[in-house]
């Protein structure tokens, strides 16, 4: 199947000449949404606006220093594509992927304490 359209905010990632060029060369139409106005950008500000509130609330709850941001986003998408939506009929997005199920028994609860596991040839006495 051939893109007709391409409909995007104006976030800097869409906008440069060379992007509508590329667009131009393909005959893909392009349109943008108005100005400030989130509502009209669907699917995907909706799921950005849920990351990063998930990772707002993750950073507060356990006190962390905003320097972990990348990480603690990178968190909470993985924990996203692990859980059911009713737009994949209560699949995750994950399954959808792949074809199996997403094995989540080594999740944990988000800034729980950890130990690394050293083998026992490498172990000192402390």
């Amino acid at each position: 199947m051939k893109i007709k359209t391409l409909r995007s905010d104006n976030g800097g990632e869409f906008v440069s000449k060379k992007f509508d060029d590329f667009l131009r060369e393909c005959g893909v139409e392009r349109q943008t949404s108005a100005p400030y106005t989130p509502q009209q950008n669907g699917v995907a500000e909706r799921a950005n606006r849920t990351i990063m509130e998930c990772a707002r609330s993750m950073i507060r709850a356990q006190g962390l220093d905003l320097k972990f941001w990348a990480e603690v986003v990178s968190t909470a998408v993985y924990i996203k594509n692990r859980c059911p939506t009713k737009a994949l009929d209560s699949k995750t997005p994950q399954e959808a992927w792949t074809g199996t199920k997403p094995n989540v028994s080594h999740l944990r609860v988000f800034g729980c304490k950890t130990f690394a596991h050293i083998p026992n040839e490498k172990r000192s006495k402390l």
